[in-house]
């Protein structure tokens, strides 16, 4: 069990020289690429942790260098309190599930599952003991004579991650472990996540590129975006009030709205939003927000999730252009003020929707967002 801690971690990697537009070599300078930029996270002893983006964002990157499988070109990484940029890979008790299992093909189950053990030199006894464990936990007992290929995906990922448990780390590592397998799958596999979490009561740090693990999975999450860090906090404190647009468009499926050409005015002790020809006053509570930080005008873009927009004959004008029956509800695609919309609306009898019918939409007021129109910085989250 441990704390992990970075502070102000870097990961630059040197490219290859530059060479003239033209072709001539004449340009020898070396040209980098910081694949993590001032990474600060501390870990709490025993959090699931979950970095989340998209690829290429650095997330991978900086599990390898907690690893140990990347050096640390900047910064340092403290494990249980002791540094350990320059302590190798297999002395940093730590153990790493990877997206391709990387089990030995000639290898049963049970072989597979006790070898670090035998490296180690352990007691017959305790490694039968401890692989027994933890076939029992995976539920992978009846396979441990099998060899890999006889094994389904999702057994090949248990034993993978039985490989891990045997070890006892102070920390797991799991670099996308479900990205292999189907939709079915993976849903049984993040239930199973979440029940090993409660069986091996430890500090997990968990790598991946799909919103839906992360939000499932993690005490906190922590949204990635070219090497930086957008946001951290709990899944619902990255859905509900998300730090910018980024963070708005990433987290949340559908993908929160963002409406343009809004303009957002202050009279006195409120404010109201003009998006359109269409003004809304806000909610007290944002009101309170706006005016604690001083707020003045401003041209805005106003944040709203799919399911806080109704369908009406008032509120802002939009046009039908598709529509998705998803059983007890309906994804209604819509132009408003030339922009696509998407609002998440309950089947009601036989109400339809058809292209090109003219409506309009209703925004719940308590939950839009506001984004500053060149930061892109979520104005009601702002300290």
């Amino acid at each position: 069990m441990a704390e992990v801690i970075l502070k102000n971690v870097k990961k630059i990697y040197p490219h290859a020289e530059k060479k003239h537009l033209f072709g001539h070599k004449d340009d020898k300078t070396p040209t980098v690429n910081a694949s993590v930029k001032n990474f600060n996270l501390d870990i709490k002893d025993k959090e699931f942790i979950v970095l989340v983006g998209p690829s290429g964002c650095g997330k991978s990157t900086t599990l390898r260098m907690i690893a140990g499988l990347e050096t640390i070109t900047e910064g340092d990484l403290f494990i249980d309190g002791k540094r350990v940029n320059d302590v190798s890979a297999k002395d940093r008790d730590i153990a790493m599930v990877f997206q391709n299992y990387a089990l030995y093909p000639h290898m049963t189950v049970y072989e597979n599952l006790a070898f670090s053990m035998k490296l180690a030199k352990m007691p017959k006894d305790v490694i039968d003991k401890k692989v027994k464990e933890a076939a029992e936990i995976l539920d992978i007992t009846p396979y441990l004579n099998r060899k890999p290929k006889a094994l389904s995906g999702g057994q090949r990922q248990r034993v993978a991650i039985g490989r891990a448990i045997v070890r006892n780390p102070k920390v797991f590592l799991m670099d996308e472990p479900l990205s292999n397998l189907d939709a079915k799958l993976r849903n049984q596999m993040r239930a199973e996540i979440i029940k090993l979490r409660q069986r091996v009561d430890t500090t997990f740090i968990y790598v991946t590129h799909d919103q839906v693990e992360a939000m499932t999975l993690g005490d906190r999450i922590v949204v990635m975006r070219e090497g930086e860090i957008q946001q951290i906090g709990t899944p619902q404190e990255v859905f509900n009030y998300p730090a910018n647009l980024f963070v708005a468009g990433f987290i949340g499926m559908p993908q929160m709205n963002i409406l343009n050409n809004a303009h957002l005015k202050r009279h006195d002790d409120s404010y109201d939003v003009t998006i359109g020809n269409v003004t809304l006053p806000l909610v007290a509570a944002m009101n309170e927000k706006l005016k604690a930080q001083n707020v003045q005008d401003r041209d805005v873009l106003v944040g709203i999730r799919p399911s806080n927009i109704a369908l009406g004959e008032k509120g802002i004008e939009a046009l039908i252009d598709v529509t998705e029956m998803m059983g007890n509800e309906i994804h209604a695609h819509l132009k408003v003020n030339d922009k696509d919309v998407i609002a998440v609306v309950p089947v009601k009898g036989n109400e339809s929707f058809k292209s090109g019918d003219l409506t309009h939409i209703e925004l719940n007021m308590a939950m839009i967002h506001l984004f500053d129109g060149e930061s892109g910085q979520n104005i009601l989250i702002q300290e």
